[in-house]
């Protein structure tokens, strides 16, 4: 293909997409790669997933080049995961940018994009280190602007910035010893190179090629062993979400930030922005947010889980059982009781180191817990009971184990939920106790279920198979219809100072009822954030959570 001269909107669309099969494709040599000495999940998965999603918001654009530069900027900001994803989306996004300023994109336009991609990068970082991605796009970035200048054809351009890549790649371990150590290159300049090879392979037609090598019969976990970074780390925990608010108040965000963790990265704009940290401080990493705007799609991905913590499940009576997961740093280890395997995958990325199958109508007893209770290498523990039966229950707990067991009498999941966020696992549980009640009660609870006996209630009859929508007081709404009665209870318990709303389906939901549902709030709640999480729990329909 001589005579290929410059990209058409359409030929950087199909770079986009070789990306993305690429990345599928060897995302296995990124993930084996993967040794940075915090690691954050897999760097080929998350870098996959983040394109996947630019693929998705491509299908939805239509043909139109200017919407297409939205799109690879939109779905990249989206669907960013973990340090890696949120670092590619912002080097995405600054081409996108870059391109679509571009009379055409030839070599020139190229090698502009690259140096912005890699300025955006950098500054999307809080503290840079040098032998990653950041490396590798910055000496490509450097290369490319050299070779512009010179009159050469754009295949021959490209094939000199891939093997600047290459080379590049090739150097990150001399820049980061847990590399050399290990005997691999970075995983993150690894993914960048297929992004290269994409632009490539789209102008020339030759195929993509693995990005590196991996040592025969190594896994990631032995690269850390053989480093001695058997461990993550002091910082245990992922924190993710959007962040609405002013671009101006960013810069403070960050030095928030700054003091709570690190592997910060802040990427975003216009009011909108995806950001990214490692913390001990869950809590903390979400208020820093509060304070400046409106966190939401919040993720919480305990690295020590990512790692392979021992996981052990117990059977236990009435065929329930109690999964743990020990961690020996943890002076506190917290115990929920939940239902619902949606549920238990929610509470399992907050951290909770046993989780015990109860609820309504399959109440664990004193002895369940004090398995559960046995079982965590904790000798302080905080029992969330997550039902108002049950919690009775959990207070007996504490008198019947030699270890110190506190109670946060959550009596509901969104509370429990609410709770985790202000729990410290290197605190002792007398000192977890009050804000993690604290931040039980900011939370307003809201139940639909269906009722299995005719009832007189405060607010009127209900008949056997009735929806009825409970908030903490009991029954506060009767209906027939269970959209209706899902409706009704959120107006009954947003007001005008709330936020935030979470909506947990149930196994009773379907998809028609929570889009009627949210389809209601966005029109008559317009200033308060939705967010929608599959639970599988039993009996109740929907869980909800007014913040």
């Amino acid at each position: 293909m001589d005579d290929f001269q410059y990209f058409s909107g359409n030929d950087i669309r199909n770079v986009i997409f070789a990306f993305r099969d690429s990345l599928k494709t060897y995302s296995d040599v990124l993930n084996a790669l993967n040794v940075y000495p915090v690691p954050d999940g897999d760097t080929g998965t998350n870098m996959s997933l983040t394109l996947v999603s630019v693929t998705d918001e491509l299908d939805k654009s239509g043909n139109g080049v200017s919407s297409q530069w939205e799109a690879i900027s939109h779905g990249s900001l989206m669907g960013a995961r973990g340090n890696s994803g949120v670092i590619l989306s912002q080097i995405l996004r600054s081409m996108a940018e870059s391109f679509a300023s571009a009379n055409e994109i030839d070599a020139k336009a190229i090698s502009v994009a690259l140096q912005a991609a890699s300025e955006a990068a950098y500054g999307s970082v809080m503290r840079p280190v040098e032998g990653t991605i950041l490396t590798v796009a910055r000496e490509v970035a450097e290369e490319a602007l050299k070779l512009a200048s010179e009159d050469i054809s754009i295949v021959s351009f490209l094939e000199r910035i891939v093997s600047e890549g290459e080379a590049s790649l090739e150097r990150t371990p001399d820049l980061l010893p847990v590399l050399k150590e290990a005997g691999v290159v970075d995983a993150g300049g690894a993914g960048y190179l297929l992004l290269l090879s994409s632009f490539l392979h789209v102008a020339d037609g030759r195929p993509i090629p693995s990005p590196a090598e991996v040592p025969e019969n190594i896994e990631a976990s032995d690269h850390l062993a053989a480093t001695g970074l058997t461990e993550v780390g002091e910082l245990r925990y992922e924190v993710m979400f959007f962040l609405e608010a002013p671009d101006e108040t960013i810069a403070n965000f960050k030095e928030d930030w700054a003091d709570l963790g690190d592997s910060i990265v802040v990427v975003g704009g216009n009011g909108l922005y995806n950001c990214h940290i490692h913390t001990d401080d869950i809590g903390g990493a979400i208020e820093a947010g509060i304070r400046q705007g409106t966190p939401n799609t919040i993720r919480v991905t305990d690295l020590h889980e990512e790692l392979g913590d021992h996981l052990e499940t117990l059977e236990i009576g009435g065929g329930n059982t109690i999964s743990v997961t020990n961690d020996s740093e943890s002076v506190t280890a917290v115990i929920a009781v939940v239902a619902g395997d949606g549920v238990q995958a929610i509470f399992d990325s907050l951290g909770v180191n046993a989780v015990v199958k109860g609820g309504q109508s399959m109440n664990p007893s004193v002895r369940d817990l004090i398995q559960a209770a046995e079982s965590v290498s904790a000798s302080q523990i905080i029992i969330l009971p997550n039902n108002k039966n049950i919690i009775p229950v959990a207070e007996q707990v504490n008198s019947q184990v030699k270890k110190t067991v506190q109670v946060v009498p959550t009596r509901s999941i969104p509370e429990g939920f609410a709770s985790l966020l202000a729990f410290d696992p290197k605190a002792d549980a007398e000192n977890n106790l009050a804000p993690m009640k604290e931040a039980a009660e900011q939370v307003m609870p809201g139940e639909i279920t269906r009722a299995v006996r005719d009832s007189e209630t405060t607010v009127g009859k209900v008949e056997e198979g009735d929806w009825i929508g409970l908030d903490r007081d009991g029954v506060c709404v009767i209906s027939k219809s269970i959209t209706e009665a899902a409706i009704s209870l959120l107006d009954k318990l947003l007001g005008p100072d709330h936020e935030l709303v979470t909506v947990i389906t149930g196994e009773e939901s379907s998809d028609d009822h929570t889009k009627e549902i949210s389809k209601w709030l966005e029109e008559n709640k317009q200033d308060i954030e939705v967010e929608v999480h599959s639970g599988g729990q039993p009996l109740y329909a929907y869980y909800f959570g007014v913040e």
